[in-house]
């Protein structure tokens, strides 16, 4: 009579139980139902903001900019594209209208949140009304994703048509 090597043959077993196990749990687990999509969270509510309030309109993409300035060139583009019809075309002759340094604070998500004036064209209030409805009305503008928030800061040159560049675009000046 031939004696078995139980030392051989325990592990077999073992692992052949171990994969029967494994192949029941993936049949099983294969036949459930996916599970239910957790709830939304609520956005919390806006803290009061001061300067302009985000518009419905404007551009749904996000900014891949990880500085102010380089953030700077995507709000430019986007209020490009927002008033093709109010761009100056060309070179700007060497007289304009106003010349306005402005500050634009765009939360997380893309909304305007504050307006501040470096370098404020004062002789033309209408100006500065204009271009705070310009900005009022391209938001949201690309979300800043990989600041959270941002503050950049552009030069606009108005002519006397009504029509503009921003430093950031410009084809220069004569």
């Amino acid at each position: 009579m031939r004696q078995e090597d139980t030392s051989d043959s325990a592990p077999r077993r073992f692992w052949l139980v171990a994969l029967i196990s494994a192949a029941a749990a993936a049949v099983v687990s294969a036949c459930k139902n996916a599970p239910e999509p957790a709830p939304t969270p609520k956005a919390p509510e806006p803290s009061p903001v001061v300067g302009p309030i985000a518009g419905p309109q404007g551009s749904a993409r996000s900014s891949a900019a990880n500085t102010p300035r380089a953030y700077r060139q995507d709000g430019a583009t986007h209020l490009y594209g927002l008033n093709s019809d109010r761009i100056y075309k060309g070179r700007m002759p060497p007289l304009l209208y106003a010349v306005g340094v402005l500050n634009v604070e765009i939360d997380r998500v893309g909304r305007v949140t504050r307006l501040d004036w470096m370098r404020a064209p004062r002789h033309a209030p209408e100006v500065m009304a204009e271009i705070a409805k310009m900005i009022q009305a391209a938001s949201p503008f690309p979300a800043p994703t990989r600041m959270g928030k941002v503050v950049y800061t552009d030069t606009w040159l108005w002519h006397k048509s009504g029509k503009f560049q921003l430093d950031t675009l410009t084809e220069g000046q004569d």
